[in-house]
C-alpha cells in the first residue's frame, strides 16, 4: 500500500534529520511507534523496514532507543530469581 503525506516544505527539515529521506523517516517513525505499542511484532517491523536479520533489527532498535526488555519482563524475572522453588505448590 502506498500512503501519501503532505508536509509544508519549511517543516520537512524539522521532521527528518539532515541527509535522510523524509519518506523513509516517516515510515520508520510510524513502524517504531506501532512496535513500541506492541501493535506489530519484531518480525513485522523487519518486513516493513526491509531489515534482513534480527541482529540488524536489534541494532536499529538500540539506535532509536527502543527497549525490548520491559518493566514487566524485569518483574517476572525478579519474581522467579530463585527458580521454581519460589513458586507455590
Amino acid at each position: 500500500m502506498q500512503v501519501t503525506v503532505t508536509v509544508p516544505d519549511e517543516l520537512v527539515a524539522a521532521l527528518a534529520p539532515a541527509g535522510r529521506d523524509p519518506a523513509r523517516a516517516a515510515v520508520e517513525a510510524m513502524a517504531l511507534e506501532a512496535y513500541r505499542e506492541r501493535r506489530i511484532t519484531a518480525y513485522q517491523l523487519r518486513m516493513i523496514l526491509g531489515i534482513p536479520s534480527r541482529i540488524e533489527l536489534d541494532g536499529f532498535l538500540k539506535e532509536h532507543k527502543v527497549e525490548t526488555y520491559t518493566a514487566e519482563d524485569f518483574e517476572h524475572d525478579l519474581a522467579n530469581l530463585d527458580g521454581p522453588s519460589n513458586q507455590p505448590e
